[in-house]
């Protein structure tokens, strides 16, 4: 009887997780790193131009576009980013700011920290070809 409760309880909480993710208020958990200035006007893997007092994150996975609130779960900041590039590139870390994100979670003087992140809103992209950069015009690249 034991091992059928404990095979249930697990059944029931795959359930409601994935609804929560069906439904778009799934939150994940995990560390936030930031990248700085040093990255000015250099191209982000979505072909757009990197600024870093934009509010702006690298993830691994989501599609570009994709709106996400990063909660500072040290002080509970929070702030809006759109995601326009890929990384972080270190093991352990989930997501990568832009500096004017990271300054708004306040979380400039730590390097890392431990964040909160839900989808707001998929890409505004009608299919996963937003994936990919952008064509640039000749002599553009």
């Amino acid at each position: 009887m034991g091992m059928r409760l404990i095979s249930g309880i697990f059944a029931f909480s795959m359930i409601i997780i994935f609804m929560a993710m069906v439904s778009g208020h799934a939150e994940t958990l995990g560390t936030a790193s930031f990248y700085g200035r040093e990255l000015k006007g250099h191209r982000t893997a979505n072909g757009e131009r990197f600024n870093p007092a934009g509010l702006t994150a690298a993830h691994r996975t989501l599609p570009f576009g994709t709106t996400l609130r990063v909660t500072n779960l040290r002080n509970h900041k929070s702030v809006v980013v759109r995601v326009t590039d890929r990384g972080p590139h270190k093991r352990g870390r989930m997501i990568d700011l832009s500096y004017g994100a990271a300054k708004a979670v306040g979380m400039l003087g730590m390097g890392t920290t431990r964040v909160s992140v839900a989808k707001i809103a998929a890409s505004s992209q009608a299919s996963d070809k937003g994936n990919s950069p952008p064509r640039l015009p000749p002599g553009r690249r």
